[in-house]
């Protein structure tokens, strides 16, 4: 049993924009925070630092596109880059999530928000299997 809860963030990597959710280990429970706008990765890293300053996360929780027989593809490489460059930049723990239904749960792109909220149904789906694993 954890000591304290932790505050777990989660994001919807996309080449143009950055879904992110913010949740907790007391809860078990994720919700939108934001959207990334940024292109520029300097930009797109210093708005990040930003929220993980703000929040002060234990752990990023990344989604990792595959298609639909669980074979990656070209976004699943800059998931996994983005991820590696969480960790690397700040320090922070970081794991996949595989995020094949999300988009098809939302109905996906259907409004600006879908970013946030694709963030938080991998960030939901991250407690949710470890919830399951832990009984």
């Amino acid at each position: 049993m954890d000591s304290q809860p932790e505050i777990i963030i989660g994001f919807d990597f996309g080449m143009k924009k950055i879904g992110v959710a913010i949740g907790n280990t007391l809860s078990a429970s994720a919700r939108p925070l934001t959207i990334i706008h940024e292109e520029a990765n300097d930009r797109k890293f210093a708005a990040i630092k930003s929220l993980l300053e703000e929040w002060r996360p234990a752990l990023a929780v990344v989604g990792l596109p595959r298609y639909p027989d669980g074979t990656e593809h070209e976004m699943t490489a800059h998931c996994r880059r983005f991820a590696n460059r969480l960790k690397g930049r700040f320090g922070i723990e970081t794991v996949h999530v595989d995020e094949r239904y999300s988009s098809t749960v939302l109905n996906f792109r259907r409004g600006e928000e879908d970013d946030a909220h694709a963030a938080a149904l991998i960030l939901q789906q991250y407690f949710d299997e470890k919830a399951s694993t832990a009984k």
